[in-house]
Formats: C-alpha cells, structure tokens, sequence
C-alpha cells in the first residue's frame, strides 16, 4: 500500500475530534510497528526469552 494511502487510513481510523498531535502520534506509532515488522521479516528481530532478559535487567 502507498504510504499516502496508510497515511490516510490511519487518520481516518481517529475520531472526528482528533487533534494534530493526535494524528501525528498515530502516525508516528504506525510507521514504528511498520519498522519493526520489516526487521522480522528480515530475520533482525529479538527473540522472546532474550528479550524476556533485558526486560529484567531494565526493572531492576
């Protein structure tokens, strides 16, 4: 899909009275989860139990 078309549906999908920095959050959080499905799909991805431990050290 053509990136002004996603871009379209994400705001879209807001409601009415969404604000500017409403759609430019959504928009932001889109293109995040876009990126990160393209690095495992590239095979970048963390594997759950790794990230499991770094989780743990962060808590701490």
């Amino acid at each position: 899909m053509a990136v002004k078309e996603t871009a379209k549906q994400v705001i879209d999908g807001l409601p009415n009275d969404a604000t500017l920095d409403d759609i430019i959050h959504a928009l932001y959080v889109r293109a995040k989860f876009e990126h990160g499905e393209r690095e495992l799909r590239e095979g970048k991805g963390v594997p759950h139990a790794a990230a499991k431990r770094r989780m743990r050290k962060w808590a701490r």
